[in-house]
């Protein structure tokens, strides 16, 4: 792999996943014999076009060095920020890469096929993200509980990771943004944000985010299926 077309991949993972109502970050809980942040970092370490993997964990964390994936010299360990976009540009000041990709450390169910296809489409000057089309008929509330209108839902996707951008202007979009007080809920959105219109992939939609804790037990169910299709 010549080194402009390696990616450096970077794993936000400083949150504490409050709504898993956990008594440790969400990243840790037990899954499927290690824990859901071995798995996600499995999911990319398994990549011969992925070179390094940067994980942004909170300052004081005290179970990331603990995990035996902490001691692969292919990963390498910073301080995360405030919050996520904080995280992603501090990952960004260690990326040497012209690529970088940014995956949710809470997403361990990406399935191989879906990576490749990303890849690829990321390296072009808009950069690409992985994303499912909506299947629910969608409803704009009033503010009070009550539903003031149908959206249509015929160019809706939901954005999903890994998400795939050049190296500097990610860094550059996320910086300015977070300069100009813009609120940054993804990498797309900063790039949006700078003028960009990233390439949606369309992936598959069980590659959920661990978020509340009956994805836990979804995900668990998703790993084995994925598993068991490799036997």
């Amino acid at each position: 792999m010549i080194p402009d077309q390696s990616f450096t991949a970077v794993v936000p993972a400083a949150g504490i996943g409050s709504r898993m109502a956990a008594e440790i970050p969400k990243q840790y809980l037990p899954l499927g014999g290690s824990t859901v942040l071995e798995q996600t970092l499995a999911r990319l370490l398994n990549h011969p076009a992925i070179d390094r993997i940067i994980v942004a964990t909170a300052e004081q964390d005290p179970w990331f060095e603990r995990l035996a994936v902490a001691r692969d010299p292919r990963i390498l360990r910073v301080n995360g920020g405030r919050e996520r976009a904080d995280s992603v540009l501090n990952a960004l000041a260690h990326v040497e890469t012209d690529w970088v990709l940014v995956h949710d450390a809470a997403r361990p169910c990406l399935h191989r096929a879906d990576l490749d296809a990303v890849l690829a489409a990321g390296r072009q000057p808009q950069g690409a993200l992985l994303a499912s089309r909506v299947r629910d008929t969608m409803k704009r509330g009033d503010g009070q509980g009550a539903v003031s209108s149908s959206v249509p839902r015929d160019e809706l996707w939901h954005a999903l990771t890994p998400q795939c951008f050049a190296t500097a202007p990610l860094r550059q979009a996320l910086n300015d943004a977070l300069v100009a007080g813009c609120a940054i809920t993804d990498e797309a959105s900063a790039m949006e944000w700078a003028g960009f219109h990233p390439r949606l992939v369309e992936g598959r939609a069980d590659n959920i985010k661990i978020t509340r804790p009956e994805d836990l037990g979804l995900a668990g169910f998703f790993l084995q299926q994925m598993n068991e299709s490799k036997l």
